[in-house]
């Protein structure tokens, strides 16, 4: 399936820049500049946040949880994960990279990565991109949030600096598809209002939902970099919208947690592996030959995707579909965020779904298995009212 590019023309109407400018958090200033403003935001407890956002009384954007340095048990399990999976996360980085050089012809490539599932992925893609295919790519962390969209102020800003540049997105994995669709109709209102023909196509790796435009499997494998937060991200938090803390010129803001360098693994997985992709390229230079997922695989994952919601819909009585997380990332996701109802799992003996054992023990939550489950697992968010 090729990627559909993004071409743009100048809108009559004029595109102010924001007043912010960009950091790379502890990632290389090289690799990425992060199109957030720091904030300094109260954390809240999992429970209260959870409670506020049910109940209508704040988004989910606007607050944000505690983050905790991984406790030593959690990351040995992480870097478990990672042996088992670094070399195919590289050689899915190197893909991913050079399919995008294959839909994108013409030098630079302006790179979007979605904070935070998406900044190492796209951290490593760009160097791969760089390094290895030898491309000239800017690469940029934008926000994108689930009811709020795209960070406009952030793209106005890549598109004035860029104004000859092909545009990808970018992110790690899709779980039921809701931020390439969150995407899709922020890009289509953006082309309305500036006249503007971006494509907001977007690229992953991992692809289960079957909603990306372009991946490189629709696998539910582990992606090491899911089993943490800020430490394999630059140190950022998720992003946060909030009245209070953003102003109408403003970038999506984010926090900094410079308190948690001693625990920082970011740049130190970027290197390794963009040297597990280099040494796959010198051995096979054909490597980056790769096809991307057969159409009817991930039509077949949508399928599956749907009938999988709706099942889990009736049986725990669910009237909104952001309550079921499918998928391994998004699982983790809850388990460490969220206050999780239950986890279903494929398959105990699988040694992927240790950390998501480990983190469901931790928290007291019921774990169920499911040996037809579609995906290696899910999450089910607690319902408070």
């Amino acid at each position: 399936m090729p990627l559909p590019v993004n071409t743009h023309q100048q809108s009559t109407s004029q595109i102010s820049s924001p007043l912010n400018e960009g950091f790379s958090g502890s990632f290389s200033p090289l690799d990425i500049t992060f199109l957030l403003k720091i904030v300094t935001l109260e954390p809240m407890s999992i429970e209260s946040r959870e409670a506020r956002i049910q109940s209508g009384e704040g988004h989910y954007s606007e607050m944000i949880g505690p983050e905790e340095p991984p406790e030593p048990q959690y990351l040995d399990i992480f870097k478990r994960s990672f042996e088992r999976n670094c070399k195919r996360l590289a050689r899915d980085c190197l893909a991913l990279a050079a399919m995008l050089s294959g839909a994108v012809p013409n030098d630079p490539i302006a790179l979007i990565s979605i904070p935070r599932s998406g900044t190492p992925i796209g951290v490593m893609v760009a160097k791969i991109l760089k390094d290895i295919l030898k491309r000239k790519v800017n690469h940029y962390g934008i926000s994108i949030i689930r009811d709020r969209g795209i960070d406009l102020n952030a793209l106005k800003y890549v598109l004035e600096r860029h104004p000859e540049s092909q545009i990808i997105f970018l992110d790690g994995w899709t779980g039921k598809g809701v931020i390439a669709s969150e995407l899709k109709n922020s890009i289509q209102k953006f082309n309305q209002q500036t006249r503007y023909s971006l494509s907001g196509a977007l690229a992953v790796l991992s692809d289960p939902a079957g909603k990306a435009d372009l991946a490189v499997s629709a696998d539910d494998w582990l992606i090491p970099t899911s089993l943490l937060n800020s430490v394999v991200s630059g140190l950022i938090s998720r992003t946060i919208l909030n009245d209070d803390l953003i102003g109408p010129h403003d970038f999506h803001g984010c926090l900094f947690y410079p308190e948690l360098a001693p625990f920082d693994l970011s740049q130190q997985i970027v290197n390794s592996i963009s040297a597990l992709a280099s040494e796959a390229y010198a051995r096979d230079p054909a490597i980056i030959f790769f096809s991307p997922v057969d159409p009817q695989i991930l039509n077949e994952a949508q399928k599956q995707n749907t009938l999988f919601m709706e099942k889990l819909s009736r049986e725990f009585k669910i009237t909104n579909l952001n309550y079921i997380k499918p998928g391994l990332g998004e699982a983790t996701r809850v388990l460490m965020r969220r206050a999780p109802e239950i986890l279903m799992v494929k398959d105990f003996s699988d040694p992927d779904l240790e950390h998501a054992l480990f983190l469901a023990h931790k928290r007291r939550v019921p774990v169920r298995l499911e040996p037809n489950l579609p995906y290696r697992a899910a999450a089910v968010i607690k319902q408070l009212y």
